[in-house]
């Protein structure tokens, strides 16, 4: 009879444990807390018209192609322009100039950075056109609308003169140019509305054989979060020009811009 008793006490404890544990609340399961860590990876495509002016009259049609990878202290950015010239009665030319720069910060402000540009082309004035350079670059200012940056560094220029193909009217002198130089570059990107940027880029490039300014500045309008239509005006001034030239050659670009 005892045996009885214990047993039954024994599935009245049993009982009230299991609705003890039935009545708690259940535990939600956690909600999933990854963060989605952005790509290092960014980039764009450009396709558009331009209009030149100055010394030639030309039309183009142009394809960019720009990446850039972000890691840490490092920042490494690529382009590629190619260019289709439909240069007034004379046959159609093409000219491709690309960029590679790196950079790599020391501080909050300052970062170091190394530069390369380059021109090939088979039917303008120059077979190629290199310019490298290296030194200390300076964030002046830096917030969610306005970016300012400053780069200043000796380098070097290698120009080789496409003589069969220079015109009466190409800023080129039919020298073979190897000289060592000084770059600087000043940027600046202003985020004016949600939808609305402006970025100017002034690049200084000054050796024995010639000083070069140039400027490209622009506007670009979302469209959507990856289209966007940009207009921009490119400018450059030689300090020396052959005789009977302009010292200055524009350029105005109207182009669609995909971001991916």
């Amino acid at each position: 009879m005892s045996r009885f008793w214990l047993f039954s006490v024994s599935l009245l404890l049993s009982g009230i444990a299991c609705a003890e544990d039935t009545t708690q609340p259940q535990t939600e399961a956690p909600e999933n807390t990854d963060i989605k860590v952005p790509s290092p990876w960014e980039g764009q495509v450009e396709l558009g018209y331009q209009a030149h002016s100055g010394n030639t009259n030309t039309e183009a049609l142009n394809t960019l192609l720009q990446a850039s990878y972000t890691e840490g202290r490092h920042r490494t950015t690529g382009q590629w322009k190619l260019y289709k010239l439909v240069r007034e009665t004379y046959k159609d030319k093409r000219k491709s100039d690309y960029s590679l720069q790196s950079d790599y910060k020391l501080g909050p402000k300052r970062y170091l950075y190394g530069s390369f540009k380059g021109t090939d082309s088979n039917y303008t004035a120059y077979y190629k056109d290199y310019t490298l350079s290296a030194g200390l670059g300076y964030q002046l200012m830096h917030t969610e609308k306005v970016t300012w940056e400053f780069e200043l560094g000796p380098g070097y220029r290698y120009q080789e003169p496409n003589v069969d193909e220079i015109d009466s009217n190409d800023v080129v002198f039919d020298d073979l140019i190897q000289e060592p130089i000084i770059r600087v570059n000043v940027k600046n990107n202003w985020a004016i509305r949600k939808n609305l940027n402006f970025y100017a880029d002034v690049t200084v490039v000054t050796g024995d054989s010639n000083t070069i300014y140039t400027s490209d500045v622009g506007i670009t309008n979302n469209i959507t979060d990856d289209i966007a239509l940009k207009l921009s005006h490119n400018l450059q001034y030689y300090d020396k020009v052959p005789e009977g030239l302009l010292k200055h050659d524009g350029i105005f670009t109207v182009s669609v811009l995909v971001s991916f």
